[in-house]
């Protein structure tokens, strides 16, 4: 059995990237990606660039093109993302052999204090603008962040899977569907407004320099709540992360407004994004990458861990929602 992604050959990277005009100097330096394909291609007549190429059969070319839209508008505000680069035709999203990518300048960066309150207020501004831009419209091809989409989708996929070890397999969907059953009810209640978001602000996807931050990787971009990009930089115990959260929002009001209803979505998003990681495992188990990096995945103590954490969200939904000072 073979995979798409064995055909994407160094020879095959190298020739995408000149075929639109760039002079390579046969360098490669594969990056930190598992969705995608994501290299650093060295040049004759200038810095790396960054090639994305994207998972086949993963995005239509409209939700693609709506990604780099997207990041296109915020740089024009000068908002701190890293757009794809345009050719003369004003086109961003290519294709080679049967591979689709785009092509990114090379903006290096390190991992940002989170500890530091001016620096949380720092991104909690870019967040602001990042919001206030996204209510301008709302994405028509991309997927919606929604208990159905994140978590009932995913718990079926992984029903069907082999993956689910027998001796808990009967424990795990049991609990997933009495979680997802509340999260569907909280949804609801929260009264929120989706927005466009950058839709995966982890840590790992800020990188700072000593101009600030900047913000990476938008391919999870979609519809949904904007407390979606801000309850992945929050850490520690429930005290920690109302500073962190204080801090932030101190920062993100000055350009957008925060509906504060929005809090009691944040251990319902965590625990959709737990749901989903183990659906995203077993869809991709057929790319030889991830069995290489993801080795305990399926294993009876995967999913007795799991379990053990999802009854610890359940025992947290049940509680009031963080507040900020």
């Amino acid at each position: 059995m073979t995979h798409p992604y064995d055909h994407l050959s160094p020879e095959l990277i190298l020739d995408a990237v000149e075929n639109c005009g760039f002079e390579v100097n046969g360098s490669l330096l594969p990056l930190n990606s598992y969705e995608n394909r994501v290299v650093q291609v060295g040049r004759e007549d200038g810095p790396p660039l960054i090639a994305k190429f994207y998972r086949p059969g993963r995005w239509t070319d409209e939700a693609i093109l709506e990604d780099h839209a997207f990041s296109l508008e915020l740089a024009a505000q000068e908002i701190p993302v890293v757009p794809p680069l345009l050719n003369s035709q004003g086109k961003s999203l290519f294709e080679h052999q049967g591979f689709r990518f785009a092509l990114y300048p090379r903006q290096g960066g390190r991992a940002p204090n989170l500890e530091d309150p001016d620096n949380l207020q720092w991104i909690g501004r870019f967040l602001g603008r990042i919001h206030a831009a996204g209510t301008a419209s709302t994405f028509v091809h991309r997927e919606s962040l929604t208990p159905r989409i994140l978590g009932w989708n995913a718990l079926e996929y992984l029903e069907k899977s082999p993956f689910l070890a027998p001796e808990v397999r009967n424990s795990y969907l049991t609990l997933c569907q009495e979680l997802l059953k509340h999260i569907d009810q909280q949804f609801q209640d929260s009264g929120y407004r989706a927005l466009r978001l950058h839709g995966d602000c982890h840590p790992g996807n800020i990188l700072w320099t000593d101009q600030g931050p900047h913000f990476v990787d938008m391919d999870d971009c979609r519809n949904g709540p904007a407390i979606q990009d801000l309850w992945m930089l929050l850490s520690g115990d429930r005290r920690e992360m109302t500073l962190q959260l204080s801090e932030l929002l101190e920062g993100y009001r000055m350009f957008h407004d925060f509906d504060t209803r929005e809090l009691a979505l944040m251990e319902p998003l965590r625990t959709l994004r737990l749901i989903h990681y183990s659906a995203w495992l077993a869809r991709r188990w057929d790319d030889p990458a991830f069995p290489r990096a993801f080795p305990w995945f399926g294993d009876h103590a995967y999913w007795q861990e799991q379990v053990a954490i999802l009854q610890q969200q359940q025992r947290l939904l049940g509680e009031a929602p963080l507040m900020s000072y």
